[in-house]
C-alpha cells in the first residue's frame, strides 16, 4: 500500500501539465481538461450559421439568447456583447429568423460552451419568398392544393374544432359570431402557440387531435393576421402537410390578405379572418328561419293556387248539360236507340224476305237436280245382285236377276234377252 500511494504522488506532477495521457493512475484535473478543451474550441474559428431567435434576453447591455434550427429540434446559447451589439443597425426580438456570425467560446469556470456573436443580420425578405415559392411548387406539384381533393363543409356542424391562441381576439371572434349565428353550435377549442419556435408543433398536434376527434365535424385554425415573418409559421412544411392528410374538413383563418401562407392554399377552406370563418361555417338561424319560411309561403301559394284551379275545372264540368240535366242524355239516346231499334228490324225483315226467296230458288233448282224427279218421270234404275248399278246393255247377262228402282218402290226382275243397239237407237226407242 505504500509503494502504491508512492508511485501515485510521483506520476502526479507528470500529469498536472497535461503532457502526458491520462490514465486510472495519472487523470487529468479539471482544470487542465478545461484548459484544453478551450484551446481546442478557440482554434475553431467563426461561422455563419441560419436559424430563428428563441430567446432574446437582455442584462448589463449584453444579450444572452438561443438560437434554433429552423427544421430540427436543435438549439445553441449565444452571447452578444454590448460592444458587438451597439453596431447592429437592425433590432431583433425572439421570433426573428437570422444569419449569424459565431464563434465557439468555452468558459473554462463554468464549463459551459457558448456562441459569441459577432454579426447578426435578418433573413432577407427575398430568401425567404424565394424558398417559399419552392415549397410552394413543389407541394403544387404533388397535388395537395387542387380543388378536386378538398372537401365539403358541413350545412350545420354539431361540433366545430377551433385551433387558437389561447385568451387571443381570434378565438373570441370566431366564437361570439358563432354562437350569434346558431346559439347552439358547440367547440372543442385546442389553444396552441400560433407564433415562435414550438407554433407549428403545437399547431399540427392539435390538427391531429381533432381530426381524430370522431364528435368534430369541422376544425378552424384562426389567427388574428400578423406580419409576413410571424406568418411563415402557417407555411411550416410539417405543418402544411399535416393540414393535407387531415380527412376532417379543415379552414384556414388566418387573417391576412396580402401574405397567404401555405395553410390556405391546402386547407378546404379559406376564410379572410376568424369572424368570416364563423360566419362561412355556421348558417345564420335567422336567415335560415327566413329561407324556411319563404320556401313554406312559395309551397302555400302554388297549394292554393293548384286547389282554385281544380274547383274552377270541377266548376265547369259541372256546367255542362251532360251533368246539369242528367235525363237529357238518357232521354237523347232512348231516341236514338228506338230508331236503330226500329232499323234493325225493318233491316231484319228485308234480309229475311230475301233469304226465304232464296231459299225457294235453290229448293227449285234442287229439286229439278234430284234423281227422285229422274224417276217420277218414269225412269228405273237396275241394281245387281252385287249392289252395282247396270249401266250399260252390253253389260247385261241373259237370265240375270235385277232389283229395278222406281220413284214409289223397288221390283224384281230377269233379263230374259239383251238386245245391244246404237246410242241414237236407244234414246229414240226411249222418246
Amino acid at each position: 500500500m505504500t509503494d502504491t500511494s508512492a508511485h501515485a504522488h510521483a506520476s502526479a506532477p507528470a500529469a498536472a501539465d497535461g503532457s502526458s495521457p491520462s490514465t486510472p493512475d495519472a487523470p487529468w484535473p479539471v482544470a487542465v481538461l478545461s484548459s484544453k478543451l478551450k484551446g481546442y474550441i478557440d482554434r475553431l474559428g467563426t461561422v455563419w450559421a441560419e436559424g430563428e431567435i428563441t430567446q432574446w434576453g437582455s442584462s448589463g447591455g449584453n444579450v444572452y439568447g438561443k438560437l434554433k434550427d429552423l427544421s430540427q429540434d436543435v438549439t445553441l446559447s449565444f452571447t452578444i456583447w454590448s460592444s458587438t451589439r451597439a453596431k447592429f443597425s437592425e433590432e431583433f426580438t425572439q421570433g426573428d429568423r437570422v444569419i449569424a456570425l459565431l464563434k465557439p467560446n468555452f468558459w473554462p469556470k463554468g464549463g459551459t460552451l457558448t456562441m459569441q456573436v459577432y454579426e447578426l443580420r435578418h433573413v432577407g425578405l427575398g430568401d425567404l419568398l424565394e424558398r417559399l415559392e419552392r415549397l410552394r411548387r413543389q407541394l403544387a406539384e404533388e397535388g395537395l392544393f387542387d380543388a378536386g381533393r378538398k372537401a365539403q363543409l358541413p350545412f350545420l356542424p354539431g361540433c366545430i374544432g377551433l385551433i387558437t391562441g389561447k385568451d387571443s381576439d381570434a378565438e373570441k371572434d370566431v366564437l361570439r359570431n358563432a354562437q350569434l349565428r346558431w346559439p347552439e353550435v358547440r367547440f372543442r377549442v385546442r389553444h396552441a402557440a400560433v407564433q415562435g419556435d414550438r407554433a407549428a408543433a403545437d399547431v399540427s398536434a392539435a390538427i391531429r387531435e381533432l381530426d381524430a376527434d370522431p364528435e368534430v365535424e369541422v376544425i378552424i385554425v384562426a389567427r388574428g393576421g400578423g406580419d409576413f415573418q410571424n406568418l411563415l409559421t402557417f407555411s411550416d412544411e410539417v405543418l402544411v402537410r399535416t393540414a393535407a392528410a387531415c380527412v376532417t374538413p379543415l379552414v384556414s383563418a388566418i387573417g391576412h390578405e396580402a401574405d397567404r401562407p401555405l395553410l390556405d392554399e391546402v386547407a378546404d377552406l379559406r376564410a379572410s379572418t376568424p369572424t368570416d370563418a364563423a360566419k362561412r361555417v355556421v348558417p345564420d338561424v335567422a336567415d335560415e328561419l327566413a329561407r324556411v319560411q319563404q320556401a313554406r309561403g312559395r309551397m302555400a301559394m302554388r297549394v292554393t293556387a293548384l286547389v282554385m284551379a281544380e274547383i274552377d275545372r270541377i266548376g265547369h264540368i259541372r256546367s255542362r248539360p251532360a251533368l246539369a240535366d242528367p235525363a237529357w242524355l238518357v232521354d237523347t239516346r232512348a231516341e236514338e236507340l228506338t230508331r236503330w231499334v226500329a232499323r234493325g228490324a225493318e233491316l231484319i225483315d228485308h234480309r229475311m224476305e230475301r233469304a226465304g226467296l232464296r231459299i225457294a230458288e235453290l229448293t227449285g233448282q234442287l229439286r229439278a237436280l234430284s234423281p227422285q224427279r229422274t224417276l217420277e218421270r218414269g225412269y228405273a234404275i237396275p241394281v245387281r245382285a252385287d249392289g252395282s248399278v247396270l249401266r250399260s246393255a252390253a253389260a247385261a247377262r241373259a237370265g240375270e236377276s235385277l232389283l229395278l228402282t222406281l220413284a214409289d218402290g223397288r221390283v224384281g226382275t230377269t233379263i230374259d234377252a239383251v238386245e245391244p243397239g246404237a246410242p241414237g237407237e236407244r234414246d229414240s226407242g226411249r222418246g
